[in-house]
């Protein structure tokens, strides 16, 4: 009898480690969808899929300002997306990984065939 209370309790970790390593991932994703919900931060994503680029770069090439890239940096950041480093008063920034460019050119080719879908509906 204690040997199957033992199996049972051990079923019941494991599936505690399971549930809260799956409330791990939801709170990731979230943070992520929130990271992609902005114009700006996409385009940034795009370009830093091609490459490494410094801050000062990335102002110039999305015409916002200073304050602005940071805001948007620090969204990134905080979903796990974008990486930055120092080099002297310079700062770099690159994807965290690179199945982030995959995930964006995935979430463009779900809306590009909901586009085609919706074209076929209303013709």
């Amino acid at each position: 009898m204690s040997v199957c209370r033992s199996i049972s309790s051990l079923a019941r970790r494991k599936d505690s480690k399971l549930a809260n390593l799956d409330e791990q991932v939801l709170e990731k994703q979230v943070r992520i969808c929130k990271a992609f919900a902005n114009a700006t931060r996409l385009q940034l994503l795009d370009l830093l899929g091609e490459r490494e680029w410094p801050a000062s770069e990335l102002q110039e090439r999305l015409s916002i300002s200073k304050p602005n890239l940071s805001q948007h940096l620090a969204v990134l950041k905080a979903g796990g997306v974008v990486s930055t480093r120092r080099e002297g008063k310079q700062v770099y920034c690159s994807l965290a990984f690179p199945e982030v460019k995959s995930a964006c050119r995935l979430l463009r080719d779900v809306l590009r065939a909901q586009i085609r879908q919706d074209q076929r509906l209303t013709v």
